[in-house]
């Protein structure tokens, strides 16, 4: 007779109720354990049969007890007809490395005779991550010595740890020597992982060179890093010499990000011929553009002065059913404003809300800029506002700009106004913020309390003030006539080693030459 369709169903769910209860008695007796005296008998009852699931289950939910793991690990490797596969250590380690205790899992690694490639590997991808670069590289040469130079997993963990820190050069010596011992071939991997930081630090060069006498097979990673390498260099010629072999390659096809690698790079320079042959390329290989592809040429095309192309691009763009994002009209937002068409820039900003988009500090900042570019420093603050209130934290650049445009345009005092609104805005004014307005109010005569109370707020806040500044200051007292703040300045200047610029000299000098004290 058949078995019921809900009984076949209700077994496996029994199974995985009654491992869990098993997982929480175990994890239960061994949180009580004395570490002084460790009594791990009562497990012989609770689990006789182990299996690694189990034991991996129980490491994990000892995540905050990791002595009480090494007691569970260590009793349930001298269990009768069972031993922990590769998982089960690298799981323990996992643990122990998280809480720091590298000697500890060394030891315990040791002892069950299981140091591997792969283990010594996490000990120094955990070392990386906490940007412990000699512990690292401490650990690779122990990993080296123990394994008599076949450590390829240690020596690519390695390296991608010292690219990640930009320690290129000891990366690049490393494999060097890697190469040199020859006790093991460096695969894929390896070769990719300098190339990627060789170009990294725009040594594209070194990096094709590696590229060159590679012993393996490049992959796409490969072929894409070192095209991205030559792009972001701006060497168009060496991007499309590695693409040219990798079309002829046998092993790799170009991808989407090969091309929109070629694009992104073409657009940058201008070269938006070349970077639209390659959407021609895309479409007659069958590889279909995204939207970082269309975003690239968008920009190109944007900051080219190309605005009509660009709206053409970002139509095709949606007939093809690729979506726009806020990157994409961020640069209509830019090309709008290149070209002087500072209205549709507004309305376009406007559209992207109405459409439920939600534009970012970049595209709202980028509108700010305008507004005060053609001297609307009030739009811009009022866009500011609504940046808050639809909680897009503004930059201190679009800040800074607006200052720049009130202190220009007479008016400091809403330039203050604002300064102080800042906190409750969620941005914090730099020292260029203070610098525009404090130095706005020295030309101003009879604001020179208020110029010490900005200047007060300034350093309580971690800033000090400069020579500019300084001889703002000076130039402020001078045209109030208060002698003795002037002096005080000048003497401060002194201390500080500060040049009194020659104007602010002259202008001191006329000023209080009767004194005597000058």
């Amino acid at each position: 007779m058949a078995e019921p369709f809900g009984s076949a169903i209700a077994k496996p769910c029994s199974q995985l109720i009654r491992n869990q209860s098993l997982v929480n008695s175990i994890t239960s007796i061994l949180q009580n354990l004395n570490l002084q005296k460790p009594e791990l008998s009562p497990l012989k009852d609770v689990c006789p049969d182990l299996t690694p699931e189990l034991v991996i289950q129980v490491i994990k939910n000892l995540n905050n007890h990791p002595h009480h793991a090494i007691h569970f690990f260590n009793w349930a490797s001298d269990s009768h007809h069972y031993s922990h596969p590769p998982s089960c250590y690298a799981a323990i380690t996992h643990l122990l490395l998280s809480h720091s205790l590298f000697s500890t899992a060394y030891a315990l690694l040791r002892r069950h005779n299981n140091l591997s490639d792969s283990l010594f590997c996490t000990f120094i991808n955990a070392l990386g991550h906490r940007g412990d670069i000699r512990g690292a590289i401490h650990w690779f040469h122990k990993a080296n010595t123990f394994l008599n130079g076949r450590c390829l997993f240690s020596c690519n963990a390695l390296l991608a740890v010292l690219v990640r820190a930009n320690r290129v050069n000891i990366a690049k010596a490393i494999y060097d020597q890697f190469l040199g011992q020859g006790f093991v071939q460096p695969d894929v991997y390896t070769h990719t992982t300098v190339i990627r930081g060789l170009c990294k630090v725009g040594l594209v060069q070194s990096a094709r060179k590696v590229f060159d006498e590679m012993r393996c097979q490049p992959n796409m990673v490969t072929y894409n890093t070192l095209i991205h390498g030559f792009c972001r260099k701006g060497d168009m010629v060496g991007a499309r010499s590695v693409f040219e072999r990798l079309v002829e390659s046998e092993s790799c096809d170009p991808d989407v990000v090969t091309f929109t690698t070629l694009i992104d790079g073409y657009s940058k320079k201008g070269e938006l011929r070349e970077a639209l042959r390659c959407l021609e390329q895309m479409a007659e290989r069958g590889c279909s553009p995204n939207v970082v592809t269309y975003n690239a040429l968008i920009e190109g095309l944007c900051l080219s002065g190309e605005v009509d192309e660009a709206k053409k691009m970002m139509a095709r763009m949606r007939l093809n059913g690729v979506r726009d994002n806020v990157a994409t009209n961020t640069s209509m937002l830019k090309g709008f404003c290149i070209v002087g068409k500072s209205d549709d820039a507004f309305k376009h900003l406007r559209g992207m809300v109405s459409r439920g988009m939600k534009p970012d500090v970049k595209a709202y900042s980028v509108v700010v800029n305008e507004y005060c570019k053609i001297g609307r420093p009030g739009e811009a603050v009022s866009l500011l506002r609504e940046m808050v209130a639809r909680s897009v934290k503004p930059s201190v650049a679009s800040f800074n700009v607006v200052f720049r445009v009130f202190v220009d345009g007479g008016k400091v005092e809403e330039g203050v106004f604002l300064l102080k609104q800042m906190p409750q805005m969620g941005c914090s004014p730099n020292f260029l913020s203070y610098s525009i307005l404090i130095c706005g109010l020295c030309k101003v005569k009879g604001r020179m309390q208020q110029v010490e109370e900005l200047v007060s707020d300034m350093v309580r806040n971690g800033h000090n003030l400069d020579t500019t500044m300084y001889n703002c200051l000076l130039e402020g007292y001078c045209e109030e006539g208060d002698e003795e703040m002037a002096l005080k300045t000048v003497y401060d200047m002194m201390d500080k080693n500060f040049v009194i610029n020659q104007d602010t000299r002259r202008q001191y000098l006329r000023r209080f030459q009767l004194s005597g004290k000058a």
